[in-house]
């Protein structure tokens, strides 16, 4: 096959380097992208008069005839060509003949490629967000089902403080919600047209990049042509924002694996979620949680090897660039799954109440509670923690649960203890007493809910 630069060469290409440079094999994921560019491109050469009017409307046919084609699975993309470019300039020539040719004036393949990944990335950062959204109103949805139940809050994976479980998942809530907004911030930042940067100099062409951007639905349009072929920030930006997803999805993974053991038992993942074992008949697997968790790590490599890419590139466009599809379509493809896994994984839960609040029995995590009453009484924090810290360790020589103390026992320890240190030991209590904005109440929880419900509204 002709190559688009093969005029200057007196030699073929040698088979191992066209293997070598062609992209054809992951870039033809962008070949919608790319003929809407190009009609879009055509349509600017009429309205400008750089090409005549019926060459342009059979460039503008062809393309839509093309596009019809792939859409309708009559038509897909062979791996000969040496890129996505190239295989749909051979098609347009195939079906209208050599003035196929002239779609390329005043463009070059720097300015098409990065416009290509721009359409792709704006269309999947929109999926990505309802993807986001789905989970944060699921998130919300269990956490008011499940409303009054108290689990261990963990510090150092050792209890702290008694929580709501509800308060525990609106964590989440608000930290998916932080990577909306990133997506939403950087949207603004991929929104941005380079076609018309030519090769990186611009061209001498007259033409009319506003009237592309509104064909293609671009707010803006690049103000230098060197940073606009040269600028892979857009891409590195949505690494990072997916790196902080997938953060996010891993770490509700780990506590999804943790809380499904028998050691924990606070929930059972449904069926459809888990995978059994071809040995041990008994086992249910957290595979989905396990293999989120996984992808993780596979998403850092993807922004750490892409960033190394273009650590030290001298502008403008260069063939490492071409390094950047791969990383970028596969993050897509992990992300959108690991979303809709973790959202189904949420919605099916079984919650097992009872276990989440016997696991508080006897386990200290009110003490914090009982040296914040000795500090109401006018004593100093660190008086106060010392005294709680003693009766700890009397209530783990005698094995007593500190709750079960009477207040003779209390008051051996300071004579400050009233009776009142009795009803402030429950874990009902001890949540109940945590009314701080955007604490564990069940009263605070609410307004955490409403203003969830409202952050959803909005977006």
């Amino acid at each position: 096959m002709d190559k688009l630069w093969g005029g200057r060469f007196k030699k073929e290409i040698s088979s191992i380097m066209l293997d070598f440079v062609a992209s054809i094999g992951f870039d033809k994921k962008l070949v919608k992208y790319d003929i809407q560019g190009s009609i879009a491109h055509a349509k600017m050469l009429k309205k400008c008069q750089i090409i005549a009017e019926d060459e342009a409307n059979k460039i503008i046919n062809g393309l839509s005839n093309i596009l019809e084609e792939i859409n309708s699975g009559n038509l897909t993309v062979d791996d000969q060509s040496e890129d996505v470019h190239t295989w749909v300039e051979s098609q347009l020539m195939a079906k209208i003949g050599n003035v196929a040719g002239k779609l390329h004036t005043a463009r070059s393949r720097n300015d098409q490629i990065t416009l290509d990944e721009r359409l792709y990335l704006k269309e999947e950062i929109n999926i990505i967000q309802q993807k986001l959204k789905d989970l944060m109103e699921i998130l919300l949805m269990v956490s008011k089902k499940y409303l009054g139940i108290i689990m261990p809050g963990y510090t150092h994976l050792q209890h702290a403080q008694p929580i709501l479980f509800s308060h525990h998942l609106l964590a989440y809530f608000f930290k998916f919600n932080r990577d909306l907004e990133r997506l939403q911030d950087l949207f603004k930042r991929v929104d941005v047209l380079p076609l018309g940067s030519a090769a990186l100099g611009g061209t001498s062409y007259p033409i009319d990049r506003q009237f592309v951007a509104i064909e293609l639905n671009f707010s803006k349009v690049s103000p230098n042509s060197i940073d606009a072929v040269s600028d892979r920030d857009f891409i590195i930006e949505f690494l990072s924002d997916a790196a902080m997803i997938m953060l996010h999805l891993s770490c509700l993974s780990e506590e999804i694996i943790l809380w499904s053991s028998n050691e924990f038992d606070f929930i059972e993942l449904d069926d459809s979620f888990c995978t059994g074992s071809s040995i041990m008949p008994q086992k249910k697997n957290p595979d989905a949680a396990e293999l989120i968790r996984g992808k993780t790590g596979r998403v850092y490599g993807h922004l750490m090897a892409l960033l190394n890419v273009m650590k030290a590139l001298p502008l403008t466009y260069n063939h490492d660039m071409q390094e950047d599809k791969e990383p970028m379509f596969d993050t897509v493809e992990v992300i959108k799954k690991s979303l809709t896994v973790m959202t189904g994984m949420i919605s099916t839960v079984h919650i097992k109440q009872e276990n989440m609040t016997d696991s508080l029995k006897g386990d200290f995590s009110n003490t914090t509670e009982l040296a914040d009453y000795l500090v109401k009484k006018g004593i100093a924090f660190r008086e106060a923690h010392r005294i709680v810290g003693e009766i700890v360790l009397y209530c783990i020589d005698k094995k007593k649960n500190i709750e079960h103390l009477n207040l003779e026992e209390f008051k051996n320890f300071h004579s400050t203890f009233q009776d009142d240190v009795l009803s402030i030991l429950s874990p009902a209590d001890v949540v109940n007493s945590k009314n701080s904005y955007g604490g564990t109440s069940i009263e605070k929880v609410k307004e955490s809910i409403k203003e969830a419900e409202k952050t959803l509204e909005y977006i």
